[in-house]
This record gives C-alpha cells, sequence and structure tokens, in this order.
C-alpha cells in the first residue's frame, strides 16, 4: 500500500476497531427470551440461569465447580479469602491488571510483586522461588493474553514445594489450555471475566473455577451477603453483595454456547498474522505448540527503541487502524497506588510492558482487515525507521 503524505493533517476513517463485541441476531432473540422469564417469574438473582452457567461453564473448562459472581475482580477477591490470606503475603506478578493485586490487598493480604518472563509474559519461576518468605501463602498466576504459561507445572510444584496455594488469574483465558488441560484448572481455583472486551462477555461478572468444595462452599456464602443460605437471614462470613443477576447469566450463558467459534475464529486471524509478520521487524509472543491459546490478545514485540505512542498515532490518523490496549503499559510495582507495596526495580515486567502493542483482534475482524493491519504496521514502522 502507499503510504500516506506526512503533510496529510485529516484523520482516516477508522477501518478496523481494536475490540468488537459480536451478538448474532438469534443469539440476542434468545438472550430476550430468557430474561423475559426470569422477569416473568421474578427471579433475578441466583436463579435457574445463573445456575445453568455455571454448570456449563464447569463442564467446559473441566472442573467440579463454577460459582458465578458480578465482576472478574471479586472473582479474584472471593476464593482469596476463602484461602484465609488475611494478614499474610500473595506473590503477584508485576505485569498484570490493577484487580489482581487489588483483590489480594482487600482480601486482607500484602502483595508481593515478582518479576515476569518476557517470552511468557508471565510470572517468572526464578523470581518466585526468590520472593518466598516466611509469610508468604500463595502465588497469583495470570496468563496473558489467553497463554497459559508452559512454566505452569513448575509453578505448581514450587508452590507444592513451599505449601503455597497456586491461584490462577484467568482473566484473559476463557477456553485456553496447555496440553488438555482447561486454564483455571491447575491451581487451588481459577477466576475470568466477562467484562466487554473479553472474549466471551456477560456485560460485566465473573465467575470462579475450583474442584476443591471448601472453595465452592465459602464462595457461594461470600458472594450472597456471607449468608448461610440464600433463604435464611443467617449470616456466616463478612461477605457482600457479590452476585451475578439473571439478565447477565443470560447474556454470559449465549455466548457461553459461543465460545469455541470465536476461539477458531481467533486463531484464524492469529495464522493470517503470524503469516504476514513473518518478514516484519517485530516479534509476536511465541505460543508453545502444546498450547491452545484464545487470542484475547494477540501481542506483538516491537523492535528496540520503537516510539510506541508515535505508532499507535499513525496508525489510527492514517491508516484508520485501532490497536487493542497493551497487557499492560505500566507494571504494578510503578503503579502509584501500589506504591507502599512496591520494591526494587523489575527489569522482565518493565521491559514487557514498555514494548509491546496489541494488533485489533475479534469473533468478527476479516481476513481482509487483518491484511490491512499487517500492511499498515509495515509502512508505519519503515516511515519511522526514517
Amino acid at each position: 500500500m502507499t503510504a500516506p503524505s506526512a503533510s496529510q493533517g485529516d484523520q482516516q476513517p477508522l477501518r478496523v476497531p481494536p475490540v468488537h463485541v459480536h451478538f448474532p441476531a438469534e443469539d440476542r432473540a434468545e438472550i430476550l427470551r430468557r430474561i423475559d422469564a426470569a422477569l416473568t417469574t421474578g427471579q433475578l438473582t441466583l436463579g435457574a440461569i445463573g445456575r445453568e452457567l455455571e454448570e456449563r461453564f464447569a463442564a467446559h473448562h473441566g472442573a467440579t465447580h463454577a460459582v458465578a459472581v458480578n465482576s472478574g475482580t471479586s472473582a479474584i477477591e472471593i476464593p482469596l479469602r476463602a484461602l484465609g490470606v488475611s494478614g499474610k503475603e500473595v506473590l503477584v506478578p508485576a505485569n498484570t491488571f490493577f484487580a489482581t493485586a487489588s483483590a489480594v490487598i482487600a482480601a486482607g493480604a500484602r502483595p508481593r510483586f515478582v518479576d515476569c518472563d518476557p517470552a511468557t509474559m508471565a510470572v517468572d519461576v526464578e523470581s518466585v522461588r526468590a520472593a518466598i518468605g516466611p509469610d508468604t501463602v500463595g502465588l497469583v498466576v495470570v496468563h496473558i493474553g489467553g497463554l497459559v504459561t508452559p512454566h505452569i507445572y513448575a509453578l505448581k510444584a514450587l508452590c507444592d514445594e513451599h505449601g503455597l496455594f497456586l491461584f490462577e488469574d484467568a482473566a484473559h483465558a476463557h477456553g485456553s489450555a496447555l496440553g488438555d488441560r482447561s486454564a483455571g484448572t491447575f491451581g487451588v481455583a481459577g477466576s475470568f471475566s466477562f467484562y466487554p472486551t473479553k472474549v466471551i462477555t456477560a456485560a460485566e461478572g465473573g465467575i470462579i473455577l475450583t474442584d476443591d468444595d471448601h472453595v465452592a462452599a465459602e464462595a457461594r456464602a461470600f458472594r450472597d451477603q456471607g449468608k448461610a443460605t440464600f433463604t435464611a437471614n443467617v449470616h456466616t462470613h463478612l461477605g457482600y453483595n457479590w452476585r451475578m443477576s439473571e439478565p447477565h447469566a443470560a447474556i454470559a450463558v449465549s455466548q457461553l454456547g459461543r465460545l469455541d467459534e470465536f476461539i477458531a475464529h481467533r486463531q484464524l486471524i492469529a495464522k493470517v498474522y503470524d503469516d504476514g509478520l513473518s518478514e516484519l521487524p517485530v516479534r509476536p509472543l511465541e505460543i508453545p505448540s502444546d498450547a491452545s491459546c484464545n487470542y484475547y490478545k494477540y501481542v506483538v514485540y516491537l523492535p528496540d527503541g520503537n516510539d510506541r505512542g508515535e505508532l499507535k498515532k499513525t496508525l489510527r490518523n492514517d491508516y484508520g487502524v485501532a490497536l487493542s490496549g497493551e497487557v499492560y503499559e505500566l507494571p504494578l510495582h510503578l503503579q502509584p497506588v501500589f506504591e507502599p507495596w512496591a520494591k526494587g526495580p523489575l527489569p522482565g515486567a518493565e521491559r514487557i510492558c514498555a514494548s509491546h502493542i496489541c494488533l485489533p483482534i475479534s469473533a468478527l475482524l476479516t481476513e481482509e482487515q487483518a491484511e490491512h493491519v499487517i500492511a499498515s504496521l509495515r509502512s508505519a514502522l519503515d516511515r519511522q525507521s526514517h
């Protein structure tokens, strides 16, 4: 494609959005039917639709229990409360979203930030080993971009060696797997988000996976104001209103039925990117052969010295390509809110956060759009190099 003139001041129409939520017409009709049924019965929370979501999500991922809640953030905090972390230390990767660490703090624990491996974007095994202290009770592993870290078994073994729990923040990883095992099933529990940008959404919401009967029972009590049962006004836990409503569950059930289809399309677009970027001076995040990645994000490392902000502006203004948000732009130990828990530089996480972009990808992105992204990136990088 021909590069636009540097003097061109008019912003190009947006040809490729960063994300695109997909609800086919028949799905919208079914969602409305389910919501109408809930409105008719008056059962608007903790009802049949929510139970169906829990059963189907657990079965899809090969877990015993699923507990639907109101957000991906509470899906982290609730299991941590059930695991009794208050007053203790929990290891958290520096390269993750705010909610991973904020949920640790809300559960009464201290986050200890550990470094990450640029090859996987996930927590680094040796950094975890070095960070374990007398008050450490567990490790949170985050499956960035939908990739289950290939070091998950080494991390689990390390946790077992030191008597720590392994918890998975799988907010990005619906349907992802390593070998024949699904994200969210490697540790004592896993959490997922249904935020609108995710591979599947409920508009808002989250869900907890676990094989642990105690964690599941505690989670169900915590999410409903700490009540022993839904119908009895007897409170046994200091819980909160973390329930998922039936309308949100109806949306999630519909989207779950499309999960395999959505992932297959994202993998198709990822293959277009893999092939088209092979001769560009960029490096896509490597996906191991035994990993099934849902490509919540398609991550690309930029050449050293590249001005990411200027590149993103050029792609948006001159080519109509809006990149997806980074994972992440600033590591947690450099976030002002977490200053009380920040200790020393973490070079791996800092490098990850400073040197990558995420190309647009969704269940609706076309191969033609992906080719336009590749051509636009090639041209924009060439302009920067000159």
